[in-house]
């Protein structure tokens, strides 16, 4: 049985392993690591020719069946690192049993879970590695029955899989290969204690891979109780910046924020904006297509299908702008993002680099702007000194040409660009009844006989009547 740590231990332990600083250059080809030659030739026809430096530097290690710890900044490539190893061992297999997954990926959103769905079904499928996702806020009966048909690898969110498991929908004991992905954010949405429940009923000789773009707080407790002997490779520190992207802070008035946030959002390229609230997201998204920028909304409170829908409309360019509290800040690309605004700044450093990271990804450039208004500089400084970064700051006002020059921001144009709602089909007129004689009573029928009045029967009647039945 794991035995528990406290947080002080499972921190002193996480600081004694051998960390593996990732090479950047010189990196083998992806036959070279080991991955069997049908996946190699799956990936070529995806265009996927050359590994990342965490991928190079992972999938040997889980090739060979050891537990894993990665380490490396958003858009580094880790949902390969591990999906590539997990198919290939995987492949070598029988066939799932119904209910009874044989891989496990679990992620703390939705988003994310799509996300790794998206990026690994294709190549299972080529190998004929079946892959399901399953998780909160989509239909529940179609995951079931995948799972009585057998699923070889299971992305799941923690909530969802545990309700399929009450169910007896899903199995975990057959599980061989468990992965937790951005295991500090499950940490700080506060799902350790269901992930450390799901582990519990997973195979205690299985392998399990931890990967992350940050691994520090609680998760040390989950490497020390459920991790053997893993290896520990890290591409970037904790705090780093990706290279490829700048940062600059502008200060501006509360009253011109939002004239200067609607000239940035009305840059050329796809541009992402972070607000705090979902209700905020809402207004912003409205109060930008009211000036002549099309944006969407994407947050907590909209159900699945309208996520989707705004995902893909920003994916294609119908929409390049996209206003989002943090539940996108984790779990979602896009290429070409240019530009990441923090409008509202956010509740942390950490927040600031996974908001941060949804643009440069992959090697390409990115600009981030965070803005500021004078009551909230004390607290920005201290998160931009959490998160390692030395951003430059200026004063700006709307129309500043600093502005311009940095985001390519320009005046909206004013048009209404904000959705038309549809219109609801009108209503059939209703047919006039017709109307009855004077002379005619609602009691009267035709022919000129009056009905019956029928005896009561409401409250009491038939005591009533028995009554005078026994007098």
């Amino acid at each position: 049985m794991p035995r528990q740590l406290d947080h002080a231990r499972a921190r002193s332990r996480w600081d004694d392993l051998p960390v593996q600083v990732v090479p950047t250059e010189n990196l083998p080809g992806f036959r070279q690591l080991g991955l069997p030659a049908g996946l190699v030739s799956a990936l070529l026809r995806a265009g996927i020719e050359a590994p990342f430096p965490i991928q190079a530097a992972t999938i040997p290690d889980i090739l060979a069946g050891r537990d894993l710890l990665g380490r490396a900044a958003t858009g580094a490539g880790k949902t390969l690192a591990f999906g590539l190893p997990l198919i290939a061992r995987l492949d070598a297999g029988q066939n799932a049993a119904p209910r009874r997954p044989r891989g496990l990926v679990l992620v703390p959103t939705r988003e994310l879970a799509m996300q790794v769905t998206d990026a690994i079904s294709p190549l299972a499928q080529a190998r004929g590695v079946s892959v399901r996702l399953v998780a909160g806020g989509l239909p529940i009966g179609k995951q079931i029955s995948a799972l009585e048909r057998g699923v070889d690898i299971l992305v799941a969110t923690p909530g969802r899989l545990v309700d399929l498991i009450e169910r007896r929908a899903c199995s975990l004991s057959d599980i061989e290969m468990t992965v937790l992905d951005e295991a500090d954010h499950m940490a700080d949405l506060g799902f350790l204690p269901v992930v450390r429940r799901l582990l519990d009923l997973t195979p205690g000789d299985g392998q399990r891979l931890l990967f992350s773009a940050t691994l520090d707080g609680d998760v040390g407790t989950l490497v020390d109780r459920y991790l053997t002997d893993p290896a520990v490779h890290a591409v970037s520190s904790a705090q780093a910046a990706v290279d490829t992207m700048s940062h600059h802070v502008f200060r501006t008035a509360h009253e011109s924020k939002f004239s200067v946030v609607a000239e940035i959002a009305g840059r050329p390229g796809r541009s992402l904006l972070f607000v705090r609230t979902k209700h905020g997201a809402e207004r912003l998204a409205k109060q930008l297509g009211r000036v002549g920028v099309a944006a969407g909304a994407l947050h907590g409170g909209r159900t699945q299908a309208q996520r989707n829908r705004a995902l893909e409309a920003f994916r294609d360019g119908s929409i390049p702008v996209l206003v989002a509290t943090d539940v996108a800040a984790r779990g979602i690309h896009v290429d070409d993002v240019s530009l990441v605004l923090h409008v509202d700044p956010p509740q942390d450093g950490k927040d600031y680099l996974h908001r941060s990271g949804r643009t440069a990804r992959a090697g390409e450039s990115g600009l981030v702007v965070l803005l500021v208004t004078p009551d909230q500089e004390r607290t920005t400084r201290r998160l931009l000194t959490d998160a390692g970064v030395r951003p430059e700051q200026r004063d700006v006002v709307p129309g500043d040409a600093v502005v311009a020059k940095i985001t390519g921001g320009r005046r909206p144009s004013g048009e209404d660009l904000r959705p038309v709602a549809p219109q609801r089909p009108a209503r059939p007129a209703r047919t006039a009844r017709p109307s009855r004689p004077a002379h005619q009573s609602a009691r009267s029928v035709p022919g000129g006989q009056r009905q019956a009045r029928r005896p009561y029967r409401g409250k009491g009647a038939g005591k009533a009547t028995g009554r005078a039945a026994a007098r």
